[in-house]
Formats: C-alpha cells, sequence, structure tokens
C-alpha cells in the first residue's frame, strides 16, 4: 500500500478534493507522495547530485517537486526551493533582462516559502552572464543548511539564455554545497540534450554539454493502476463515499493513468455526477464524467484541441487518423507529439494516442467547428418514443452527405480525413449529448471504426476512403468491419466508402446504399459516397 501524505495543517470539517488548476497541496488536494513518484530522487540529492526530470504537461512534475522541496526543508536537513524561468521567457534573448527577472522571482520566492534564517542575501552585482551564479553562490555561503534548487520550466528558455543559465551552473559546480547549491533539479518537457537552442526552429543541444554534469534523468511517468486505487481512496477515506473496483478500473483504461485526467474524471464523478457521498461511483458514473470532461472543454482539454492546428501536430496526427503509415515524418515532430503528452509509444514501440480520452477529445474537437453548423438537420430518424429507427437515420444520413458532403468538405483542415470529420460531425448531431460516439484508429490500418450508441441501439460503422491509383477498398472493407462487429457483438453494420478519386463525379449523384453480406455472414449496409 502507497503511504499516505500527512496535510500540512489540521483539515476539521474541510474536505480535501481532486485538484485540476495549479500545483496540488497535500492539505487541500487528495495527491500521491513525492517518494512514490520520484523514488531515486532524495538519494541524488543526499549525493550532491545535479539532474534532470523531463514528463509532458500536467504529468504532476511542478506539484511534486514544490512538495518535496517544503518536505526537504521541512526534515531541517535541507533548504529546498521551487522556482521558475518563466518569467524569463517574454524577454527572449536579452541576457541580462532575463538574468534580473529570474533572481528577483526566485529571490521572492525564497521569502514567501522558507524560514527567515534561510532567506537568502541581498543579490550582488555582477556582469551579465554571470548573475546568477553569483547570486546562488552567495546564497549557498551565507544559508545555515545545503540549498536544494528546483529549476521549473528550464527548457521554455531559448539561445543565448538557456545556455549561459546551464554553463554557470556547469562553472560553479565544484564550489558545492558551502559556496553552491548542493542539488540542483532542472525540469521541463525534455531532457536537457533536446533543449532547443534555436529559437523556433529545431536545432538541439544533441549533448548533455553544457549541462555535462547532470548524473540521471529522471521521467515522471502517468500513475499505475494502483495509484490511482490509492489517490481515489483518499477520498473515499475522507467522505465515506467509494469507488466500486469497476469505476477504478475505467478510470486508468481512460486515461491511461494520465494524472490530470484521472483528478478530472474524480472530480466530475464526486461534484457534478454523483455528489451525494452516500452513494458509490460506479463505471457509469465515471463514462458519464468522461462526456462531460470532453463537453466542458476545461482549460487542459482545450489547450490539447489548440495545439491540433499546429503543423507539427496535423503531421501526424492525420495520418494517424486515416490509418495511413505516417510517411517521411521528421523525428522533431514525433518527439513534439510525445513531450506534450498528445501520443505515446505503447508496448511494440508504435505510436499511438496517448489515452482513450484524447482519443476521443481530437476527431470531435475537429469537427466541432462542422458540427455546430448542422442545427438544420432535422432529427428525422427518432421514433415518437425517442428511439432511433436506423433506416430513418440511414436516409437521413444519405440526403445529408447528397446535400452537404461537397462544401462541407472543402472547409476541412485536415483534408486527409475530411470524409471520417464530416460525418462525425453528421453522427454527433445524432447522438446529441444522449447517446455516446466512440471511435478506433491505429496507423497503418487504412481505417476509422466508430461504435454509435443511443439507448437500446447501438451501431458499429467502418470508414474506408478509395484513394487515387489504390483498388477499391470493398473486400478489405467488408473483412475488417466483420472482426470489428465480431468485437461489439452484433451481427450487422456500416461500411461506408468515400471515393476520393479524381474525376468520379460529383457527391449527389455518386452517393449510394445497398445490403451486400460480409465475410462472416453479416448483414452490412454498404454506402458509398
Amino acid at each position: 500500500m502507497l503511504e499516505t501524505l500527512t496535510p500540512l495543517r489540521p483539515l476539521g470539517t474541510m474536505a480535501r478534493w481532486f485538484n485540476t488548476a495549479g500545483p496540488c497541496r497535500p492539505d487541500l488536494h487528495y495527491m500521491l507522495p513525492p517518494s512514490v513518484r520520484l523514488p531515486k530522487v532524495k538519494r541524488l540529492i543526499e549525493q550532491q547530485g545535479y539532474f534532470v526530470i523531463h514528463a509532458p504537461r500536467q504529468t504532476g512534475k511542478t506539484t511534486t517537486m514544490m512538495t518535496l522541496a517544503k518536505e526537504l526543508t521541512a526534515s531541517g536537513d535541507y533548504c529546498a526551493l521551487m522556482v521558475s524561468t518563466e518569467v524569463a521567457v517574454p524577454l527572449g534573448d536579452d541576457l541580462a533582462q532575463a538574468e534580473e527577472a529570474m533572481l528577483e522571482a526566485w529571490w521572492n520566492a525564497a521569502r514567501l516559502s522558507l524560514p527567515e534564517e534561510f532567506h537568502p542575501p541581498a543579490i550582488p552585482s555582477g556582469k551579465t552572464g554571470n548573475q546568477i551564479g553569483l547570486a546562488l553562490g552567495a546564497w549557498a555561503e551565507v544559508c545555515p543548511k545545503p540549498v536544494v534548487l528546483f529549476i521549473d520550466e528550464i527548457d521554455a528558455l531559448e539561445d543565448r539564455v538557456l545556455i549561459s543559465i546551464l554553463r554557470q551552473l556547469r562553472s560553479n559546480y565544484p564550489n558545492r554545497p558551502t559556496a553552491f547549491p548542493q542539488s540542483v533539479a532542472l525540469i521541463g518537457l525534455r531532457d536537457v540534450r533536446d533543449y532547443k537552442v534555436a529559437s523556433g526552429g529545431s536545432e538541439r543541444l544533441n549533448t548533455a554539454s553544457p549541462f555535462n554534469i547532470k548524473v540521471e534523468s529522471l521521467t515522471l511517468s502517468n500513475f499505475t493502476a494502483d495509484e490511482v486505487a490509492t489517490l481515489y481512496s483518499q477520498h473515499s477515506s475522507g467522505t465515506g463515499q467509494a469507488f466500486s473496483v469497476g469505476a477504478i478500473q475505467l478510470a486508468y483504461e481512460l486515461s491511461n493513468g494520465q494524472p490530470w485526467l484521472v483528478n478530472a474524471l474524480a472530480r466530475q464523478a464526486v461534484e457534478e455526477v454523483v455528489p451525494d457521498p452516500a452513494m458509490e461511483i460506479t463505471r457509469e458514473h465515471i463514462e458519464e464524467a468522461k462526456e462531460i470532461l470532453i463537453r466542458r472543454r476545461d482549460t487542459h482539454i482545450d489547450s490539447l484541441a489548440n495545439r491540433l492546428r499546429e503543423p507539427r501536430v496535423k503531421s501526424i496526427l492525420e495520418p494517424m487518423l486515416a490509418g495511413q503509415p505516417l510517411g517521411d515524418v521528421p523525428v522533431d515532430d514525433i518527439e513534439f507529439v510525445l513531450d506534450l503528452g498528445l501520443c505515446r509509444l505503447d508496448e511494440t514501440g508504435s505510436l499511438v494516442i496517448a489515452n482513450p480520452i484524447y482519443r476521443e477529445v481530437m476527431p470531435r474537437m475537429l469537427a466541432f467547428s462542422t458540427s455546430v453548423s448542422l442545427n438544420y438537420v432535422t432529427p428525422t430518424w427518432l421514433t415518437e418514443q425517442g428511439d432511433i429507427d436506423e433506416e430513418q437515420l440511414l436516409e437521413a444520413f444519405l440526403a445529408f452527405w447528397r446535400q452537404h458532403g461537397q462544401p462541407l468538405l472543402q472547409n476541412v483542415n485536415y483534408h486527409e480525413v475530411a470524409p471520417h470529420i464530416v460525418m462525425m460531425a453528421f453522427l454527433h448531431r445524432v447522438v446529441n449529448g444522449e447517446g455516446r460516439l466512440e471511435r478506433e484508429y491505429a496507423i497503418g490500418s487504412d481505417r476509422m471504426d466508430l461504435c454509435l450508441k443511443y439507448r437500446e441501439v447501438t451501431l458499429g460503422i467502418e470508414l474506408k476512403v478509395w484513394r487515387q491509383g489504390r483498388p477499391d477498398p470493398l473486400a478489405a472493407g467488408l473483412a475488417q468491419l466483420d472482426r470489428y462487429l465480431a468485437g461489439l457483438g452484433l451481427d450487422s453494420g456500416w461500411l461506408v466508402i468515400f471515393d476520393q478519386r479524381e474525376s468520379v463525379g460529383v457527391i449527389s449523384e455518386r452517393t449510394s446504399s445497398e445490403v451486400v453480406p460480409s465475410p462472416g455472414g453479416r448483414k452490412i449496409c454498404l454506402i458509398r459516397g
């Protein structure tokens, strides 16, 4: 069992909560202790090590290191402080102003966070390019305990400012611990060799120099299934509200243990879906929390959606959504989506979307602008009881595609998957908050699978594109859909083939449907458009 954090102050009747905004505090939020997330760090500090911690955004780097700094200072053995380079980022390549801004921010952080006897002296005067080293050295000389410094957002700096700070740390490294910090950790998205040294470009250090004093690079992993259970049990212990085993398992599966998502799912579940602490949180509640989370487009989700327009992200995600190989994509682009936490490498080394929630968010956000323009589509597929009539749904889609497919395709930014996005926009209009639309896609599969769930109806759909110079994908599509429907336990489904070849006529004239058998004997509605 993982250890539980001791609150910094008595809680009284005030319960802690699942935090989704800014760093966590153990007296206010449910969280895992630093010793669990980064078990090697204390040993490195004891050994006077300088090291790197890198991980994607929203994985808890700042929270973990801020909490660790407080623990180290409270132990009486160190003077530990978490600082950031963020104030220097807008100053660009102006080294003098960057050093001044950072030192003022760091000294203010020390004044607010540390006991008075640990406060640094006045910032000494020095030459540009030596101010950081001079000031840190002066602090270490007068501090009654060894100084430990955690520098956050280090890789947000570029060019001469970044190089200068790294060189100052390296040149003063031999003076530790009496005349320079005993231990320094650089915290960011990337390892030191991948720090940018050309503003807006892709050139990198490609070496540990000028920070070749690092003894180790650590990464902050996602939560394990056991850690999710431990985190959620803190809420159960504090409020009496239990999470079922299935709910915990689903939260882990949907998030792949991504810390922000783990917290956000639980927050929605206990505050919005089931605010009564006497009621247990079930799988169904976590599923509902996921839908709320995606619809709300909280800051973290929204920031991911905004990234989808960036060329480097598009170069990766567009072929992934289309089920196509990546082709000759720069390694830098792949590293970029990994650093952002949008994608990950699975057990086989294949590039995949980081978790099922992101897999839902990405195509949904791409289809959003199209979806909101479909209010003119009348839900003729609904019965008087509010259920879906599958025959009427087919007729509605065919009419929609014939009339609106051509102009809508021209407005989609991801051209390779434009038909998929327009169809998803239509299907989102169908589910309209009362059902779910689930997606599956992978590099090289040359397909996208959709599963529409609405009350008692489950409809499996396979999307294929007939590309220029390629054979008719009908046979492959039927075989792939057969396997997909077997996994869903269905004996019928839709195969939609979008014809993207040149000179095949306009959509309004070529769109058709017919019923064909699959290799497994299933009843397939074949739609060509």
